[in-house]
């Protein structure tokens, strides 16, 4: 399959490229190439911020170009100091080949599912393959000699971390030059020639080309695309319950929607351009509507949030989360019944209590048992700006205490603080 051209041109107006290492590129994309991007195995699950560097991998392998994740094995037991203000903890060799493997599941998975049926397939590699057999010093010997301690001091993530108190560790500081040895074997046994990355992994990826350039003479490149974050300056990809896990064993279909469909209107269009591959004049149609009478107040978050939720969880993780966001819909159509909600119990934030934990309790008390509400106080201020719910209907009595008639078919309720935090309460069958 021959390559699109263009790609470079398209993702340069998407805002996605950061920093180029050659303007060659723009040329250089038109034939087909090998383009890989690496993952930390430090968790059993992809989070959102990892998101970008999966749909990089797409743009490529969309316009022709094999993409190739690499997943850290080997340098996973060290940690890649970038970004971190304090070193990593080491994780247990087992822990790391499991999460290795589940990483590369989901890595297949999506991008497999996502791609031109007749274009190049994905490849997904493990560093530990090759990493695990160098010794140490061939290393130093072979490709140690070609680094220079004042170029790797003048690394951003090395420069914050010496300025930190807790500075940074020899293992952590030789990070670079295993990164860089990573392209350089790709390059030599893949003819990999491009590598990408987020805006923190410049030094590392230029670590790389520099070492190729000094062992094989040979030119490599590399770019990097913007971080999540947000127009406040803070990370995507949080939620006050923690990170936003791309695999649904770590969070609902439902909630990882609802994460995306609750983006500000100061951050979709950006998130639109870099998750989702909309047209660029779609997009542009969208923010010019976003200021006029004539836009649908979260129209824009609810493409947003179907877009990336189908490209993750697939056409049925969307449908789900579709059909549980419709069920827990706050007013008084929306109709609860204790069959739909123990279809979508799982999918939604959910606990179970005791009959006497429910009944004849205040239900300032409860949302704060089910820490909905962090105090008794908080719990009064949301009754007063009327942002409680009980079974999808407002509470306004700060007084109010839960009765038998409260329980849907004698089951369950449904809290709400607001519209969008929402939780299921199943009553636990007795002994």
């Amino acid at each position: 399959m021959a390559a699109k051209p263009g790609l470079f041109e398209v993702l340069k107006k998407r805002g996605f490229i950061q920093d180029l290492s050659s303007e060659e590129l723009f040329e250089l994309a038109s034939r087909p190439l090998g383009v890989y991007l690496g993952f930390d195995p430090t968790a059993d699950s992809l989070h959102l911020g990892n998101l970008v560097g999966i749909i990089a991998l797409s743009w490529f392998q969309r316009y022709g170009h094999t993409p190739y994740a690499l997943i850290g094995g080997a340098t996973g037991r060290i940690g890649d100091p970038s970004g971190k203000s304090l070193e990593r903890p080491f994780l247990q060799e087992d822990l790391i080949e499991a999460n290795t493997a589940g990483i590369k599941a989901f890595l297949e998975e999506i991008l497999l599912r996502n791609g031109d049926k007749n274009g190049p397939k994905p490849v997904c590699l493990n560093n530990n393959d090759w990493l695990k057999d160098v010794f140490l010093i061939d290393f130093l010997r072979d490709i140690g000699k070609h680094f220079r301690v004042s170029g790797m001091l003048a690394k951003e993530s090395v420069k914050l971390r010496m300025e930190t108190e807790e500075g940074i560790s020899f293992t952590e500081f030789c990070y670079q030059l295993l990164q860089g040895y990573d392209f350089y074997h790709l390059f030599s046994e893949k003819q990999i020639v491009l590598q990408a990355g987020g805006s923190d992994q410049w030094g590392n990826i230029t670590a790389g080309i520099e070492l190729i350039r000094r062992k094989k003479g040979a030119s490599a490149y590399g770019f990097t695309f913007p971080l999540l974050t947000r127009s406040d300056g803070k990370k995507f990809g949080k939620s006050e319950k923690g990170a936003i896990w791309l695999s649904s064993a770590k969070l609902s279909h439902y909630e990882f929607y609802q994460y995306l469909y609750g983006v500000a209107d100061a951050d979709v269009v950006f998130l639109l351009k870099m998750l989702t591959f909309v047209p660029l004049e779609t997009i542009e149609e969208i923010e010019k509507q976003m200021g006029s009478s004539a836009y649908i107040v979260g129209s824009a978050q609810k493409l947003l949030a179907s877009e990336v939720t189908r490209f993750v969880r697939g056409e049925a993780g969307l449908e789900s989360a579709l059909k549980v966001t419709e069920k827990a819909r706050p007013g008084e159509e929306a109709v609860l019944k204790a069959a739909e909600l123990e279809q979508i119990f799982s999918q939604m934030p959910h606990l179970e209590l005791t009959y006497n934990e429910v009944v004849g309790q205040k239900l300032v008390d409860l949302l704060q048992k089910t820490r909905l509400t962090s105090s008794k106080s908080e719990g009064i201020r949301l009754i007063k700006n009327e942002g409680a719910y009980l079974n999808n209907q407002k509470v306004l009595s700060e007084d109010y205490l839960l009765q038998d008639k409260d329980l849907i078919e004698g089951r369950f309720i449904v809290l709400s603080k607001g519209k969008k935090n929402k939780l299921i309460i199943r009553l636990k069958k007795p002994a």
